[in-house]
């Protein structure tokens, strides 16, 4: 895989740490990554999506959503039951999993459901008031008391 040194982008720039960290995530992935258990990532509006995760054969409560520093952490534990049972063919995955999610800065969760063997996330982009764009009105400045003369026409 090929190495790209950010040390440019550092000198360059303010306040772009984020963003240089992302891509310094992304390019050092590991190449083995599971893809296990597969998921969607939705958009469902300007600042809204949706996360689902395929988790068939898992319970509610075998099931663990966290936010943790702007990371969406999902994760699952089967509980260990044999209960004698021998299979011939085990193609049901319920291995335990751990998935995570970065977001944005003001990104957040508005809820979790968990339905037909799939777990929905929404999410939902909300900016502080203070962060938000607000216009300034500019006021006019008083008049002042001018001397007018009176022009006349030349020619």
């Amino acid at each position: 895989m090929r190495s790209f040194d950010l040390a440019p982008l550092y000198r360059a720039t303010v306040g772009f740490d984020q963003i240089a960290d992302l891509m310094d995530r992304v390019l050092s992935n590991d190449v083995g990554q599971s893809n296990y258990p597969p998921y969607n990532i939705e958009k469902r509006g300007d600042d809204a999506w949706r996360i689902t995760v395929a988790v068939a054969g898992f319970a509610e409560s075998e099931l663990s959503v966290e936010l943790r520093e702007n990371a969406l952490i999902v994760a699952a534990r089967k509980a260990e039951e044999d209960n004698g049972r021998t299979f011939l063919h085990r193609g049901i995955a319920t291995r335990a999993f751990e998935r995570r999610f970065h977001l944005a800065d003001h990104v957040r969760v508005t809820g979790a459901l968990h339905a037909d063997g799939m777990l929905h996330i929404d999410l939902k982009r909300e900016v502080p008031e203070a962060l938000k764009p607000r216009r300034v009105e500019i006021a006019r400045a008083p008049a002042k008391d001018v001397d007018l003369v009176e022009a006349k026409p030349v020619n």
